[in-house]
């Protein structure tokens, strides 16, 4: 819904960048809370602010808002949310006017704090009723009335009385402020402004002759914040002069200045020149106390200082300097301060998103931490001879991880040249409104009564790469990164994005060993999934023979071994026609390079040992045997998406990291005893233990990552598809029963409020979702799940898919596919297959278990 102020302002005003922010409830880190794992975030637009709040406990409803402000501009900093007991208040400022908005507070929605539904309302839910006219809850800047300049930056807080106080940078060089009464209160607007005169009795040892007359361009506020300390506002401001500036709101003077040039080694030249990207973050906890974050753009590179506010006698106030980080030139766009941390967002020369994080006091070598960020859709389709080019196009366009909804409805209106406007409409719908029309447009455009069927399948090609890059136009746009945020409770990070959030989920050891870039990973030490020196310097090398064998491996001989898993061959013979193909178009000497990292490594033997007994998923019998819980937590559409997207990431790198080391190995057994120091034993133990490991285990991961992908089929017994993005399978088992499978098994592991941090508990989910689809292990309830929610066709994908090489739960993988047939009226496929007979008591238990979960309103474990 959008909500317009209709103020008096007037038209024109300085244009400012976009920009996006959140905030996060301060019970979001407590279990089962209404406000757990929910948070706002808010996106602005010149005169806009659109505002979501999402959960990952609950789905909420109506929970999106628009904000249009005529004739005004959105500041940067100009929106910030703060909860009381009893409200949620959002503070805005335009260029002209300050805005407030009081929401309930969700706690005050519901009786109960617990979240027991699937579906909530959200604070927005009436916000249309709101009028941003209201003279109490805006007002216009007086001061800046027919003035030419207007503010340049801005921030807000809510003090403890109640009162909306908004900080303006002026143009002149000063700090407007602008304060709303209580909410529930009649009052009077009032403004002050913080003069510099008010310096000269609070700095000591500054003569006064430097801060005689008015304020000055130099003085200009870059960046402010606010934090409340000890009964007083404080207001610090990053200026133009490249100083730090803190001023009393109570007292309305400057009590501290500090130059951060000071802290920038090899500044010279520096101070002659005006700031105009510095940045500044607060950071506040009860063991560090306020902590700042100081960013310095100056052309030949970035810094990050961050410093420590320190009390000192007579109210007096310094800082401690705690560390300088030092980053690359690539173009920032957003940090966020932890108490541990710094998280840093960039765009690169190619325009590529770039995020990366470093602890600013355990950082001896000043290394940041890189984040993997998901890569954009491949720009090429590649279509084998026998394969359709629609059926092709609309895999890609509507499989999961590649195009949102939003990218494809635009490129479909654009392809429609914006002739009608698209309606809400469901995944399945959008499918077929794009088969339509792209096959109208082909149509319209055969000029000729009769061409050859070659002739089609290229004109089909042709119109269907046209739709495709169309939407790859739109997804780069919906993708612009515009903020980060970082719970401040639960240590969530997200990435604000034009037309999304990304979550981001912490790596595990043995990806990160694979995905990690050499510069980020050189020490043997730092190797996570071994504790023996010796032994993580071999996993190291193979790790960097793995990415010179995955570097070698063309996109043509990647999809030839794909679609050998797919057709169910031999993963050893595929992994050695690759190999074949490598050694024949050798012509950068990769092989030999690879030869002479071998010769270095000592035991490679248990170096893959180490590496098969990470990418195994398979469990004990036990482990998963856990009773159900009822909690919602990570219960709503956007964790379910998060969590299983998770999973498919993890399927596909491993996937490739498996196919990697079985080309490895491979060419371990051609060179033989020319890298392996322990001879014939060796390769014995290699061709009959550890090449058929890892071949189960790229099967295992191909299947994993197929059904991550695999979209489940409408039908009145699952969870019906949003506009967002279409269900899967694995969704639907998620939604169904594995989270409350996992939920109760964490739980009953151990009881910690450790747990609740989404670092910890994140990949604690992912693990055992990614345990209860491992094929090899003995609960079946994933393919138990698909048959009892009608998906007949994937149900015989996936049984098909693990026919040749898993023996776990083959008997009742036989019954299910007996059963697919009898529900799809093949019967004769029964009474032909004596693989499939089963005794008569077992089939007749099973018969009405599966009958019970299709009819029963709630799941419940078996026996």
């Amino acid at each position: 819904m959008t909500v317009c102020a209709g103020l008096t302002a007037l038209p024109g005003g300085a244009k400012f960048p976009d920009s996006a922010g959140a905030f996060h409830y301060e019970e979001s880190g407590k279990l089962l809370s209404v406000t757990s794992n929910r948070f706002i975030h808010w996106s602005t637009s010149g005169d806009t602010v659109q505002l979501v709040e999402q959960s990952l406990d609950t789905n909420l409803l109506n929970n999106a808002a628009k904000l249009r402000f005529t004739h005004c501009t959105v500041l940067p900093g100009g929106v910030h949310i703060q909860e009381t007991l009893n409200n949620v208040l959002i503070l805005i400022s335009t260029n002209q006017s300050v805005h407030r908005l009081v929401l309930p507070h969700p706690t005050r929605m519901y009786r109960s704090e617990l979240v027991t539904e699937l579906h909530m309302q959200s604070i927005f839910t009436d916000v249309g009723k709101l009028s941003l006219q209201d003279p109490s809850h805006s007002a216009i800047i007086p001061n800046l009335v027919g003035h030419a300049g207007s503010p340049s930056t801005s921030t807000a807080w809510l003090s403890h009385q109640g009162e909306a106080h908004y900080a303006l940078a002026s143009p002149d060089g000063g700090i407007m402020v602008v304060t709303l009464p209580p909410h529930d209160t009649q009052g009077s607007v009032s403004v002050l402004e913080l003069k510099r005169s008010s310096m000269m009795q609070r700095l000591s040892g500054w003569m006064p002759t430097a801060i005689r007359g008015e304020h000055g361009p130099a003085d200009l506020a870059l960046s402010l914040a606010v934090r409340e300390l000890e009964e007083d506002s404080f207001i610090f401001a990053l200026c133009q002069d490249h100083k730090l500036r803190m001023w009393s709101f109570r007292e309305q003077a400057c009590l501290l200045e500090a130059d951060m040039l000071d802290y920038m080694p090899a500044c010279k030249g520096v101070k002659r020149l005006s700031g105009q990207g510095h940045r500044l973050r607060l950071a506040y906890s009860s063991i560090t106390g306020l902590c700042l974050c100081v960013y310095l753009a100056v052309p030949t590179r970035g810094q990050f200082t961050v410093l420590q506010l320190v009390p000192t006698d007579n109210n007096r106030y310094s800082l401690e300097h705690i560390s300088s980080l030092f980053t690359t030139q690539d173009t920032l766009v957003d940090f966020a301060l932890t108490s541990t941390d710094v998280w840093g967002l960039w765009v690169d020369d190619s325009n590529t998103t770039v995020v990366k994080y470093i602890s600013f006091e355990h950082n001896t070598a000043g290394q940041w931490n890189q984040v993997f960020v998901q890569p954009p859709p491949e720009e090429e389709v590649h279509i084998g001879v026998d394969q359709d080019p629609r059926e092709t196009y609309l895999e890609v366009l509507f499989s999961p991880l590649r195009f949102t909804s939003s990218a494809i409805v635009k490129a479909l209106q654009i392809y429609r040249r914006g002739s009608e406007k698209i309606a809400d409409v469901s995944w399945e719908s959008l499918r077929k409104e794009v088969t339509v029309a792209v096959e109208s447009e082909l149509q319209s455009s055969v000029t000729e009564f009769e061409f050859s069927q070659e002739e089609y399948r290229q004109l089909q090609v042709e119109f269907w790469s046209k739709f495709h890059a169309c939407c790859l136009q739109y997804q780069e746009a919906l993708s612009t990164p515009m903020g980060l945020t970082v719970s401040p409770h639960t240590s969530m990070v997200c990435l604000l994005k034009k037309g999304f959030v990304s979550f981001l989920l912490p790596c595990f050891a043995v990806d990160h060993l694979y995905l990690c870039y050499d510069e980020y990973l050189f020490s043997e030490e730092e190797t996570p999934i071994t504790d023996d020196v010796e032994g993580g310097r071999d996993v190291l090398q193979l790790v960097q023979c793995l990415r010179l064998v995955s570097d070698a491996v063309s996109g043509e001989m990647a999809y030839e071994m794909e679609k050998a898993l797919e057709h169910l061959e031999s993963p050893e013979r595929a992994a050695e026609l690759v190999l074949e193909n490598m050694l024949s178009n050798d012509s950068d000497n990769v092989i030999e390079d690879i030869q002479n990292k071998l010769q270095d490594i000592r035991n490679p033997m248990a170096a893959m040992m180490v590496l098969l007994r990470e990418l195994d998923l398979e469990t004990d019998s036990e482990s998963l045997n856990m009773r159900i819980s009822l909690s919602q937590l990570y219960g709503s559409s956007s964790a379910v998406s998060v969590v299983c997207q998770a999973v498919c990431h993890m399927s596909m790198t491993r996937a490739l990291f498996c196919r990697d080391l079985l080309i490895l190995q491979k060419l371990y057994l051609r060179f033989g005893d020319n890298v392996f120091l322990g001879g014939g034993a060796q390769l014995l133990q290699l061709q009959q233990d550890l090449i058929p490991r890892c071949s189960h285990l790229l099967s295992s991961y191909h299947l994993l990552k197929h059904i991550s992908q695999s979209l489940a089929s409408s039908n009145k017994l699952y969870f019906s598809c949003t506009l967002l993005s279409p269900q899967t399978v694995v969704e639907l088992f998620y939604q169904t029963l594995a989270r409350k499978l996992i939920i109760s098994q964490i739980y009953c592991q151990q009881h910690s409020s450790s747990l609740l941090l989404w670092p910890h508990m994140v990949s604690n989910v992912v693990q055992l979702l990614a345990q209860l689809l491992w094929p090899s292990n003995p609960g079946f309830q994933f393919p138990e799940c698909l048959m009892a929610n009608c998906q007949y066709t994937q149900l015989q994908e996936y049984v098909r898919l693990i026919g040749p090489w898993c023996q776990v739960n083959i008997g009742s993988c036989r019954f299910m596919l007996g059963q697919c047939y009898l529900a799809n009226g093949e019967g004769q496929k029964v009474s032909q297959s004596s693989q499939i007979l089963v005794t008569r008591s077992w089939c007749c238990g099973y018969w009405r278990m599966w009958v019970y979960l299709n009819l029963s309103s709630s799941w419940l474990l078996w026996p």
